[in-house]
């Protein structure tokens, strides 16, 4: 994740802006090192070979996820936070889906063989029983 995009076969132009933004906030907040590992992860991918040729090139959510604990998020709702964007997207393809007869763009069809339900645990309490495990 951070590398690559299927529309941007160059630099990410998103990502061109977001670069700034953690320096802003971290003015103000201090510096997060997490930063420093994606600015030289995004080094070493412009000038490696295995990028270079597959056109993966740095995009949004590398540099996006340092940046978004200097605003308060939870450094374990970051992951989420950088798919949350995409859920309209996703939802807006399925609604295209079954309203366009004429749609032929789709994904693979996939068959969920899960459970048809699952119960609800409260954070609190699966973090309680994760506690009471150790």
């Amino acid at each position: 994740m951070g590398f690559g995009h299927r529309v941007y076969k160059n630099y990410d132009p998103r990502a061109r802006i977001i670069k700034n933004w953690p320096h802003e906030v971290f003015e103000v907040t201090g510096r997060n090192p997490l930063l420093d590992i994606a600015l030289e992860l995004e080094k070493i991918a412009l000038e490696d070979d295995y990028f270079v040729k597959r056109q993966l090139y740095p995009e949004r959510r590398l540099l996006l996820g340092p940046h978004l604990p200097g605003h308060g998020a939870a450094r374990r709702d970051v992951p989420g936070a950088l798919r949350h964007p995409a859920h309209a997207g996703w939802l807006a393809q399925w609604r295209e889906m079954l309203t366009d007869p004429e749609q032929r763009i789709a994904r693979p069809r996939q068959v969920y063989l899960g459970p048809a339900e699952r119960a609800y645990v409260p954070l609190e309490q699966r973090e309680a029983a994760a506690a009471a495990e150790r």
